[in-house]
């Protein structure tokens, strides 16, 4: 994972920390730098960081941003090339597990905005099995997904059609 991903990833995972529904934006990271820390950074570094147009963060910067994410500063480089973020042993219960795929995910499809939404919800919830496990359920039973999506008025069913099994 390259530096800017990780520190989207840090203000997705900070935002739901902080019960805010959604990631930190990079201006919310500035001020609660500048407050919690007392401490600067500017919002134009964090995009140049995240955007990869800065390769590399200054010591300070490196420092700042790990105690404000509470990160040990050596996470905040470049993956070595196939490096894996996660844990590959079973030392981390299934739902840690399903929540920081989850938050991947929500990081990986932010471009589209309800959805990575969605995958955020899902992850924030305090049973995110009992969550999949009951979306599967409702999936499963004939016309149930359809008749939801009318009664919630859920604009993401409209992107495409229902598949076959859930008809």
């Amino acid at each position: 994972m390259k530096l800017g991903e990780k520190i989207r990833y840090l203000r997705a995972v900070e935002g739901m920390l902080r019960d805010l529904g959604r990631e930190m934006t990079q201006q919310e990271v500035v001020d609660g730098v500048r407050k919690e820390l007392k401490e600067k950074i500017s919002q134009s570094y964090l995009s140049q960081i995240e955007s990869g147009a800065r390769p590399h963060l200054t010591n300070k910067s490196r420092q700042v941003l790990a105690a404000f994410f509470k990160v040990h500063p050596g996470f905040l480089v470049d993956d070595p090339e196939g490096y894996h973020m996660e844990l590959l042993s079973d030392l981390r219960g299934a739902e840690g597990k399903l929540d920081a795929w989850l938050l991947e995910g929500a990081e990986r499809f932010r471009a589209d905005e309800p959805l990575s939404a969605a995958l955020f919800t899902v992850a924030n919830q305090r049973d995110t099995r009992a969550v999949l496990l009951l979306l599967a359920e409702i999936l499963n039973t004939p016309n149930l997904a359809q008749r939801l999506a009318e009664v919630l008025r859920v604009g993401a069913m409209a992107a495409g059609p229902v598949p076959k099994e859930v008809k």
